[in-house]
């Protein structure tokens, strides 16, 4: 038997479990679902986080009245901090730290370190701990952004409330051992703040500034808050309409969904059903470079031996688990085109 026949012959042993597995992709679990409706504890805004939401969305409408102003070198530039917040977010804090998929090697940990600081999401390692929870509990209480509770809940709303207490429960329980004993994670957490203020604010501002003489009012909203917010409602898209609606081709007992909108602003992230399905896949999707920015930025550094041992479904599994839980009106339509 060939090594790659054996892989398959094990891979198709493992996606014989019914259960999902969690998210490191590493063994099995169980996610606790209530066996009836728990009343929850009443909602605790946090007035502070609704303040500075509000603010930034008004800085964002305003940028939009300056786009047709700005000089075309500070919209490209715009363009560019965007796909590279993103990719601090998509290749960064969630493929490589949050599911291990993928190994990369100090350079480039180093590299998205700084681009995760440029996203300002929170520090890789709170970023991963509350992904790794939310791939657990997925639709529970102690999913951070549960679908469940509706559309503006799960995209912003759980930003501007406390933490429900089984949030809190569940995160503390995680092994994060991993994260926290990377050094290019710990430094980042140190100096999080300072990385932030430089990378997501001023070096967006003054490079439009000093190399074309963007004016700096224009510069700073523009490039700093407009594509800020641009990317968190890119990112944030993935936890709520990707979870409420699309297509669900390889398992359709679960809410996240395959949508091709939030795949393209979230550069390859809204491919969801199956990466919830197969949450250990590298490229968060079956067919990797379509809509998929972030596993295209993962090949190319693959290329150079930058990233290494990319973590990839067999065709023969995917076909399997699409056949045995996928959407069959889905797949009749597939097969009519």
């Amino acid at each position: 038997m060939s090594p790659r026949a054996g892989l398959d012959e094990k891979m198709s042993s493992l996606e014989a479990e019914t259960v999902p597995v969690d998210s490191l992709g590493l063994a099995p679990i169980v996610a606790e679902q209530p066996e009836q409706e728990v009343k929850r504890p009443p909602l605790q805004i946090v007035w502070r986080n609704v303040v500075l939401m509000v603010a930034l969305h008004i800085s964002a409408i305003y940028g939009l009245y300056l786009l047709p102003q700005a000089k075309l070198k500070t919209l490209v530039w715009t363009l560019v901090l965007y796909w590279l917040s993103g990719i601090g977010i998509t290749a960064g804090a969630h493929r490589l730290w949050s599911h291990r998929s993928y190994k990369a090697k100090l350079p480039l940990r180093i590299l998205l370190a700084l681009l995760n600081s440029l996203a300002f999401q929170n520090d890789v390692i709170e970023w991963a701990r509350d992904h790794r929870v939310h791939h657990k509990y997925s639709e529970t209480d102690a999913d951070p952004h549960n679908a469940k509770r509706g559309f503006f809940f799960a995209h912003i709303g759980w930003l501007m409330v406390r933490k429900h207490s089984d949030v809190k429960k569940k995160g503390q329980q995680l092994d994060i051992s991993d994260l926290l004993d990377d050094p290019v994670l710990r430094f980042q957490r140190k100096f999080y703040l300072p990385s932030v203020v430089l990378f997501c604010f001023v070096v967006p501002t003054v490079v439009p500034v000093y190399f074309w003489g963007e004016d700096i009012i224009t510069a700073y909203i523009i490039c700093a808050l407009f594509r800020y917010c641009a990317i968190l409602n890119a990112t944030w898209l993935v936890n709520s309409l990707a979870h409420l609606w699309g297509m669900k081709p390889y398992d359709i007992r679960i809410n996240p969904s395959e949508n091709s909108l939030v795949a393209t602003v979230a550069m390859g992230e809204g491919f969801h059903n199956y990466h919830h399905t197969f949450p250990q896949d590298y490229s968060t999707a079956e067919f990797k470079w379509f809509l998929n920015f972030s596993t295209l930025f993962i090949d190319i550094f693959a290329f150079f031996g930058l990233a290494y041992d990319r973590k990839s479904m067999p065709k023969s599994v995917v076909e399997k688990r699409r056949q045995r839980t996928g959407d069959k009106s889905e797949m009749a339509l597939r097969k009519k085109e």
